[in-house]
């Protein structure tokens, strides 16, 4: 039981690092769906579940499109969607690895130790020479 709540913990953070970049391809899906719904004379929910749809490579068939340019354009979300499934597998892959590692053989990185500060206060430098790379001090 402990995997699960530290995998769910470390998914968790991963999305949060992750999500900028899955915003950006679901909102490129949904556009890209929107231009060929209106290319189709589709209405926007039938767009939007054709797009979505596509994107998962569920494809059903209910809805296909007939011109040339919706085809590519089609293409192209089928690709993006592959991108944006691999994303979030991978995410989770790397948090199930992080439990595992943490539950099983008590070990953390040591990127996540180094990477996490305690405090706000060791974020900030607390002195100028602390913000100046060492190689142009000397």
């Amino acid at each position: 039981m402990e995997f699960a709540f530290k995998y769910i913990h470390y998914f968790g953070v991963h999305l949060m690092l992750g999500w900028p970049i899955l915003a950006l391809l679901t909102l490129i899906i949904a556009l890209l769906g929107l231009v060929v719904g209106r290319l189709e004379s589709w209405s926007r929910f039938d767009s939007i579940y054709w797009t979505f749809i596509t994107a998962t490579t569920v494809g059903y068939g209910d809805f296909r499109p007939l011109q040339r340019s919706s085809r590519i354009i089609s293409i192209l979300i089928a690709l993006i969607g592959l991108t944006f499934t691999g994303i979030f597998v991978a995410l989770a892959i790397s948090a199930a690895t992080i439990a595992l590692r943490e539950v099983h053989f008590n070990e953390v990185p040591k990127k996540l130790l180094e990477q996490a500060p305690k405090t706000l206060s060791e974020q900030a430098p607390k002195t100028l020479s602390e913000q100046v790379p060492k190689t142009l001090l000397e």
